[in-house]
């Protein structure tokens, strides 16, 4: 099974607007997928200078981006990936 990843946006702005909260995903995925999530830090996504109206942190869950990233609006992401991956 392909895993999921989870890019997480540490650039100054993201981290600034959330994204340090966010690394409580790293403790969070592995209880509840197992080895199905991989979870990166990386440095900018460059979604910032994309948008005009700041919508910090970002996350990347694969392909799909998530805006005004919390906690839980990445973990409902992971669980739809996750189940559409399974039918």
């Amino acid at each position: 099974m392909k895993k999921t990843v989870v890019k997480i946006c540490m650039g100054t702005t993201c981290f600034v607007m959330g994204a340090s909260e966010l690394q409580e995903l790293e403790e969070l995925i592995p209880e509840k997928f197992g080895n199905s999530v991989e979870i990166q830090g990386v440095t900018c996504l460059d979604y910032c200078s994309r948008c005009s109206e700041s919508q910090a942190p970002y996350v990347l869950v694969d392909d799909e981006v998530v805006n005004k990233a919390t906690v839980e609006k990445v973990m409902e992401v992971i669980e739809r990936k996750l189940k559409n991956g399974q039918e």
